[in-house]
């Protein structure tokens, strides 16, 4: 299956059937699923990608996954890349830590990584240094929010990988 045509990422990653208990518990919420699907696909499929490409979006978010270990989700993120056609990135998301090179996507790179790990230290230098590779206000708030997503991704499924073994207990 194509990675962009997955109804709902979450419940395709872990098998997650709508019928079963847990696919109609998460429906008893049905505004989170869309918002949780909403969310992922305006920030990595987003019809009009804008200054950051599809392919750098999938590349950030498999960077995303890979720190924060879900081999699942970091699959699934491969996938997107391998579709993008762009193998060159799924190399260059997996180096760490980010490459010291003055290219758009080392810089892309090390200010996911710096947002992932230590938001605190991310000042006006690191937005500006963004801009000069194109990025607009738009683009650097879709990038911010894109990294701050995949852990996000990775504790609901996690949460939901706990439910699975609970209810198969």
């Amino acid at each position: 299956m194509n990675p962009t045509e997955i109804p709902d990422l979450a419940e395709h990653l872990l098998g997650i059937d709508a019928a079963s208990p847990l696919g109609q518990l998460r429906r008893q919420r049905a505004d989170i699923l869309q918002h949780e699907e909403g969310a992922y696909r305006e920030l990595v499929l987003p019809p009009s990608p804008g200054g950051v490409s599809l392919a750098e979006r999938a590349a950030l978010a498999l960077r995303g996954a890979l720190v924060e270990g879900d081999t699942a989700l970091a699959a699934h993120y491969r996938a997107l890349l391998r579709a993008s056609g762009d193998a060159t990135l799924i190399t260059a998301a997996e180096v760490f830590p980010a490459p010291q090179g003055e290219g758009r996507l080392a810089v892309l790179f090390r200010y996911a990584d710096t947002v992932a790990s230590r938001p605190e230290q991310v000042g006006q230098a690191d937005i500006d240094r963004l801009g000069e590779f194109g990025l607009s206000p738009q683009d650097i708030v879709a990038v911010t929010q894109l990294v701050s997503f995949i852990p996000y991704q990775v504790r609901l499924l996690s949460g939901l990988r706990q439910l699975q073994q609970e209810s198969a207990a």
